[in-house]
C-alpha cells in the first residue's frame, strides 16, 4: 500500500520539506514514468558489468539470495530497485518521503506484478518496527538524508546480523575542496556540465551533497565484515556514464591507485552485516 502523506504525527524538518517539495514537482514532471517497465538486466543478464558500481551491487545483491527475506528499501523513489528485488523473490518493503513518488512506483509494481509494501514516511523516523528486516538496500540516498539520524533508526529496523549494502556518491574532503574552488566551481565545472550530463537538468535537490568520508564512517560502523569498493575517479568527472569503453578502460588503468581510492573515487559499493 501506499500512505496518501507523510505520517501526521511526523513534524518535518525544513530539509525535509525542501525534498519533499522538489520531489513532488518531480514526479509531476516524470508522471510517464508509469508506463516505463524496469529494466531488469542488471538482474537477468549473464554478462556482468564489473566497471559499473550499480551492475556491482547487484553482483553483490545476487551472491546474498535474498529470496523469502525481508528486505527494505529505503529512498525507493519509482520503485526500480524494490520491483527488481522483489523478482529476486525477496519480500520487499519500500518506504520514501515522497507520496507522489510512491504513486508512480505503487503503479509501477502493479504492471510489474509484483507485490511491495510501499510506505511514505521519513528515513530518520521510520514507523516499522524494531529487528523487522533481513537486508536494507541504499541506492544513492543517503546523500539526502541526516545520516546519523537515519542510521540509527535503520539500526533499530533491521534485525542483528541483517545485510546492509549500497551504491552510493562520494567524495573526501580533500577532492572536494578542489572541487568547491573559485577555478573548478567557477569554470571547469560549468564547461563540463553539457558533456557530463548532455541537455538534461541534473537531478540535484538544494540540501543534497556527496557523502564524505566521515558521514561514510557514521553508515559503516555498526557492521561486520564490511566490504568496499571505489569507483568513478574520473566517471561523471572528466567524461558521461554513457561511454562505456571509458569506464572499462578506467577500471583497469587505475587499479595501481586502489590505495587512494577512498580519497579520489566519486562513488562507493558497501556491503556488510549489522552488529547489535
Amino acid at each position: 500500500m501506499v500512505y496518501s502523506g507523510i505520517m501526521t504525527s511526523l513534524a518535518l524538518t525544513a530539509r525535509q520539506q525542501r525534498e519533499l517539495d522538489y520531489h513532488r514537482e518531480h514526479a509531476a514532471a516524470n508522471a510517464d514514468e508509469v508506463l516505463r517497465p524496469v529494466d531488469e538486466d542488471v538482474i537477468t543478464s549473464p554478462a556482468r558489468r564489473p566497471w559499473n558500481a550499480y551492475w556491482s551491487m547487484y553482483d553483490r545483491l545476487l551472491a546474498a539470495d535474498l529470496a523469502g527475506k525481508a528486505v527494505l528499501v529505503l529512498g525507493c523513489g519509482f520503485g526500480d530497485d524494490a520491483i527488481r528485488l522483489a523478482r529476486l523473490g525477496a519480500r520487499v518493503f519500500a518506504c520514501d518521503l515522497s507520496p507522489d513518488s510512491l504513486a508512480i512506483a505503487e503503479a509501477r509494481a502493479r504492471r510489474a506484478g509484483v507485490e511491495i509494501a510501499f510506505a511514505a514516511m521519513p528515513a530518520e523516523a521510520m514507523t516499522y518496527p524494531a529487528d523487522s528486516f533481513d537486508a536494507v538496500v541504499f541506492v544513492d540516498i543517503l546523500h539526502h538524508v541526516d545520516i546519523a539520524a537515519a542510521m540509527g533508526e535503520v539500526a533499530r529496523v533491521l534485525k542483528a546480523g541483517a545485510l546492509v549494502i549500497g551504491d552510493e556518491l562520494y567524495t573526501h574532503t580533500r577532492l572536494q575542496r578542489l572541487r568547491e574552488s573559485a577555478l573548478v566551481d567557477g569554470w571547469l565545472y560549468p564547461a563540463m556540465r553539457r558533456w557530463i550530463y548532455g541537455e538534461e537538468t541534473p537531478y540535484i535537490t538544494a540540501d543534497e551533497h556527496k557523502i564524505d568520508e566521515r558521514e561514510f564512517a557514521l553508515v559503516t560502523a555498526h557492521l561486520s565484515g564490511l566490504e568496499t569498493d571505489w569507483f568513478n575517479i574520473l566517471e561523471g568527472r572528466l567524461y558521461p556514464s554513457r561511454l562505456r569503453w571509458a569506464a572499462r578502460a578506467e577500471r583497469v588503468a587505475l587499479r595501481p591507485l586502489r590505495r587512494l581510492a577512498p580519497v579520489l573515487a566519486g562513488r562507493v559499493v558497501f556491503s556488510g552485516r549489522l552488529v547489535k
